[in-house]
């Protein structure tokens, strides 16, 4: 369906509605209405008219779409609920991978929607939150598109890489193919504080990167394992989206490049501005295209919430250790 008939639809089936409810209201309360109640009854016509104007044009929205390309937004960094394990944030609030999946899977079964852009402005983030926003983006049937705006790096390019095409601008930061491990090592202030670390535990690791003990050589070993399988996934992940070698992928070790760069490497399509990516779609369907975001609906507390965060992080609470719920302290994220 057109958009010049979507539009006519749309006017048609409010202008047409609010006409016959005007009448039946002018019938009702004004023509066979008793004298001194013609005022009264042409103000409540009028009132009539002004509601079934609001229902009807909520009725067009849904059966005369004016979109044909959903937008969901990746910003800030991925976690799985936007914050963390940690009760106090220790970063900006950043993406909500089920909230992002969900609309994806949302503006998958919406049957306006025959295209999918992912807006990309993330450092990346925690490994499978990041997986489970591709895995969305990958059952989304239609054309998709990550755009990166200013970074898509890491997590962020784990997702791009599984769209179909991938678009920057040309200063835009992409890359950072690689894992990384992390723990905080408290053990000598510890002892200086006089603290000895002394924990029950049933398996030889359970208890490997703790950040009260020194840790040892065959608990590097076991971590660094971890690395290296999550970055074997990485590394098979990019090459089957993008076609390249597992061997140019591991090349890049890491590196981030700017979107004219990683145009000629291969890692991005194209680079052009949002408009040129809309010219890429219109492309895509041969169709004027309209894009509507897609965003979660939070409730009021929940809106409270992301707020606190916010502003505990801006006050300094982004100094706080991060420890997992275990009490592990090792995190591992892209």
């Amino acid at each position: 369906m057109s958009n010049t008939t979507e539009r006519l639809g749309r006017f048609l089936l409010v202008a047409g509605g609010a006409f016959v409810t005007l009448v039946a209201g002018w019938l009702l309360f004004v023509e066979f209405a008793a004298d001194l109640a013609d005022l009264l009854g042409i103000l409540l016509a009028l009132l009539l008219a002004g509601v079934a104007v609001r229902l009807l044009a909520g009725i067009a929205g849904s059966q005369f779409p004016t979109y044909n390309v959903a937008e969901v937004g990746v910003e800030g960094p991925i976690t799985r609920d936007g914050a963390g394990n940690n009760p106090i944030p220790t970063g900006p609030v950043g993406a909500t991978a089920d909230e992002i999946a969900d609309q994806i899977d949302t503006a998958d079964d919406d049957p306006a929607v025959d295209a999918l852009l992912v807006k990309l402005n993330t450092p990346g983030g925690e490994v499978v939150p990041s997986e489970d926003i591709r895995n969305a983006v990958e059952r989304f049937e239609g054309p998709t598109v990550a755009y990166a705006t200013d970074v898509c790096a890491s997590g962020g390019y784990w997702i791009a890489s599984g769209c179909d095409e991938i678009w920057a601008r040309e200063p835009s930061i992409v890359g950072s193919i690689g894992v990384v491990g992390s723990r905080p090592n408290v053990s000598d202030l510890a002892d200086r504080l006089g603290i000895s670390y002394e924990q029950f535990t049933a398996g030889e690791y359970k208890d490997a990167g703790t950040p009260l003990k020194e840790i040892e050589e065959d608990e590097r070993e076991y971590l660094q394992g971890i690395i290296d399988g999550l970055y074997d996934r990485f590394v098979d992940r990019v090459a089957e989206g993008r076609e390249l070698s597992e061997t140019e992928i591991r090349d890049t070790e890491a590196r981030i490049y700017l979107g004219d760069e990683a145009e000629q490497m291969g890692l991005v399509d194209d680079t052009g501005t949002r408009e040129d990516v809309t010219d890429r779609f219109e492309e895509e369907l041969g169709e004027e295209v309209s894009v509507r975001e897609f965003e979660p609906q939070r409730g009021p507390l929940a809106r409270v919430g992301m707020g606190a965060r916010s502003v505990a992080y801006a006050f300094g609470a982004g100094l706080a250790s991060r420890v997992d719920a275990d009490g592990l302290g090792f995190q591992f994220r892209t």
